[in-house]
């Protein structure tokens, strides 16, 4: 799939959207919704930290901006100037979630949202240190949110898992204990341990986390691991060398080091790229500066993915619809997108074939 000239016409959203396929990459803390969030304070009785109509722009609440006037934020998978102030908000929202039943309620209300952009299957990424209602309590969270897939998946919408992620700021202890419980409660659908956060703040977690991946590894539990994005390509290198990730998030910085790049076709390791995030973010100015097109032309395995949609304004069939104009890319190469999609998920070997299956009778058909 090389990298191509822009497309002359535009593909449009729908005929995305009618393309089984998996979304990866994805934050729960970064999907909710302005509805979701005018519910949640009024049950909670919290007010709006500004107007409705700017509540994403966190550079418009002195909530988030100043950190005196809240708690400390957790650090998320992203970089930029804005990232302290993104964080204290999304401690604030997933802080409204307080009852099994608002988590069921946002967890059904993410299938729902993927669903509508023809998303078959998501492993949902969950760091529990945003939720502060339920320190101390991450397998119940767990086992609510669980609740709300399986509702979701009975009424027909996206067939969802979890990658309970750890914070790279955490300690190894911290790690080995989470791992620990998961390992010991086994919550319904926690498929994956992951790590999210500030890479270039917090520096390699190799080493600290690697005897938690270890155990979770020999537990059965997928891993992925955010990486080579504010760290760069020594960032991917820790992950795999040291954590065994089955797939890196993001991992786009790879393109810098190309005995990393080469190690990655090797292997088929895929990468979980997040285009629009890297892009509002800061890693790179537009679209045209962006990896993705040199990634695919090298023969990495790559996702097209989120990260963020709420707070990053975008749906997945949006974003696949803007890479193929600004990359080229038509039809034959989205569908390869949705198939790698799919490939590199961790849904169960009988969903894959599924819809691997009925995106190939699609493609027959038309």
């Amino acid at each position: 799939m090389p990298a191509l000239a822009p497309a002359a016409v535009r593909i449009d959203e729908q005929d995305i959207r009618l393309l089984p396929k998996a979304e990866v990459h994805v934050h729960l803390e970064g999907t909710f919704a302005l509805v979701d969030l005018l519910r949640l304070a009024k049950e909670n009785g919290v007010a709006l930290p500004g107007p409705a109509a700017t509540i994403f722009d966190v550079s418009t609440h002195d909530a988030f901006v100043r950190p005196e006037i809240t708690t400390g934020g957790t650090a998320h998978g992203v970089g930029g100037a804005g990232l302290s102030g993104f964080l204290r908000f999304l401690d604030w929202q997933c802080g409204l979630v307080r009852t099994p039943e608002q988590a069921a309620r946002i967890a059904y209300a993410f299938a729902a949202r993927q669903t509508a952009s023809g998303i078959r299957y998501s492993d949902v990424i969950v760091n529990p240190t945003h939720w502060n209602a339920w320190h101390g309590r991450e397998i119940e969270l767990m086992q609510a949110l669980a609740a709300g897939l399986d509702e979701a998946e009975q009424d027909g919408l996206c067939v969802t898992n979890i990658a309970y992620s750890l914070l790279r700021t955490q300690t190894a202890i911290e790690a080995e204990q989470a791992v620990a419980a998961l390992v010991g409660h086994r919550p319904s659908r926690v498929v994956a341990l992951s790590i999210d956060g500030d890479e270039k703040a917090s520096g390699p977690t190799g080493e600290k986390f690697r005897t938690a991946f270890r155990a979770a590894e020999a537990a059965g539990l997928h891993r992925t691991v955010h990486a080579g994005e504010s760290s760069g390509p020594a960032g991917v290198w820790d992950a795999l060398d040291h954590l065994h990730a089955e797939r890196i998030d993001h991992g786009v910085r790879s393109i810098e080091d190309p005995v990393l790049v080469q190690r990655l076709v090797d292997e088929g390791i895929p990468l979980d790229v997040c285009p629009r995030s890297n892009i509002t973010l800061g890693l790179y100015p537009d679209w045209a500066s962006h990896p993705l097109p040199l990634l695919v032309e090298a023969g990495v395995r790559v996702t097209l993915n989120t990260d963020d949609p709420a707070p990053l304004a975008c749906t997945l069939d949006e974003d696949w619809a803007v890479a193929a104009g600004a990359f080229g890319y038509g039809r034959p190469e989205l569908v390869r997108f949705a198939a790698e999609s799919i490939r590199a998920s961790f849904a169960d070997d009988d969903l894959k074939r599924d819809l691997l299956a009925e995106l190939s009778d699609l493609e027959v058909a038309t």
